[in-house]
């Protein structure tokens, strides 16, 4: 998908275009660093324990640093371009995980919201700058508008794909297909004479749930429990690893030909071709059927029997051990910080301090995550006993769960249960 590069712009310091012709090239690497991003953060997340928070910490201020180095540059260079298409697709991602997984927003409240906030971002930047052409970022206003928009898609993405997984309880191999499928139908409408601008972003949103599918496949393993994903058991490191170095490829191809460079395409293409309106209107309605199809595509999908998350009862039916026994080899400076939180929890609940027991819970639950790496090891049949009785807690707060807040009484009793437990 391709658009005309248009006129220079009335107002702004004036650049060179800072964004690549739309080749193939352009959808290739997008989708990499997006199955990158997918995984690279998992692996930050979850194998590293250092915590989705903190993830998106580190996260925003690497963000913040590659694009002010992106933003200071008067032309396209591939490198810092895609190093902060990189960053933001992590980062974009994480915004969505923790409204999902810290504040326990509904998924389709996310998307939602998300869809909102990117219509907002357009209608401003039309009414500013009177085009969404990627085309015409030359100034920095519109540089500006482009990156907030890129950041909002990769949001809006996350919380679309996920909200179609807990939809349709597919795999990630079998959901490749959905967004791979829309794509190629945007293209042929694109291709047809649909809005080129459209066409774009509407193809730029659905590459990040395909990215990202791709990466849960390749780095899921091979055997799983009911209602877990499944795929190829790379892991996601080695996932990490594998599309980093395709990445890396790719640009460096770029950097020495110049081939997406928007001045040297057009030294070799015709791109002053002129949209046809009878087209375009015919390529919105197109639009509109495949939207219509799609949606009672999930709507079948989710009427049809298929295996969601195991229940809590066969997640939480581990070894049942005496008082302290489970925690008896873990070091007692992580146990102690543990009832800690706990114990607060605990008394919030009973005080009727909801969001204050909500909150321990919470960092009870981060703690926990973070300190799996080093207390598993040491003793695998009490670490499960107490993760057991750790997502039995965790669900009557309706964190990591889809269920919402349970009465305090049965917080009560599973914080005692979980106290008990830790001797």
């Amino acid at each position: 998908m391709t658009t005309t590069t248009e006129a220079r712009t009335r107002n702004g310091r004036l650049m060179l275009n800072k964004v690549p012709e739309v080749t193939i090239w352009f959808w290739v690497i997008k989708i990499l660093c997006t199955t990158v991003g997918e995984s690279f953060a998992d692996w930050i997340n979850m194998k590293l324990g250092v915590g989705l928070v903190s993830t998106a910490w580190i996260f925003t201020g690497v963000f913040v640093v590659v694009l002010a180095v992106q933003l200071r540059l008067k032309r396209y260079v591939p490198f810092p371009y895609w190093l902060t298409v990189v960053v933001v697709s992590v980062t974009g991602t994480l915004y969505t995980d923790i409204l999902t997984d810290q504040l326990n927003v509904p998924l389709w409240i996310s998307t939602a919201v998300f869809s909102v906030l990117l219509a907002i971002v357009f209608g401003v930047w039309w009414l500013r700058e009177r085009t969404l052409s990627i085309h015409s970022v030359t100034t920095l206003p519109r540089e500006s508008f482009y990156w907030l928009a890129v950041l909002v898609t990769f949001a809006l993405g996350t919380a679309t794909g996920d909200w179609t997984l807990e939809l349709t309880g597919w795999s990630p191999g079998v959901s490749v297909l959905l967004p791979l499928g829309l794509i190629a139908a945007i293209t042929l409408l694109w291709k047809f004479g649909a809005n080129p601008v459209l066409s774009f972003w509407l193809a730029y949103i659905l590459t990040r749930p395909l990215g990202a599918n791709i990466g849960d496949w390749l780095a899921s393993p091979k055997v799983a429990q009911p209602g877990e994903p499944t795929g190829l058991a790379l892991g996601t490191f080695t996932t990490s690893l594998i599309f980093l170095g395709l990445i890396l490829a790719t640009v460096v191809y770029l950097t020495v030909t110049r081939s997406d460079v928007t001045e040297t395409y057009e030294a070799a293409h015709d791109t002053h071709a002129t949209g046809d309106p009878r087209k375009e209107r015919v390529g919105l309605t197109g639009f509109a059927l495949l939207a219509v199809a799609t949606t009672g595509l999930l709507m079948w999908a989710h009427s049809q029997p298929h295996t969601g998350p195991a229940p809590e009862e066969d997640n939480t039916s581990a070894v049942q051990m005496a008082p302290g026994e489970a925690v008896k080899k873990f070091p007692p400076a992580k146990v102690a910080a543990l009832k800690t939180l706990a114990s607060t929890s605990l008394k919030d609940a009973q005080s009727g301090d909801a969001k204050g027991a909500h909150a321990a819970a919470q960092s009870l639950r981060d703690l926990w995550d973070a300190d799996q790496a080093s207390l598993e090891p040491l003793d695998e049949t009490g670490w499960t006993s107490i993760d057991a009785q750790m997502d039995k807690v965790l669900g009557t707060f309706g964190i990591d769960h889809s269920n919402p807040p349970m009465p305090p009484a049965q917080q009560e009793k599973e914080l005692n249960a979980l106290l008990t437990d830790m001797g």
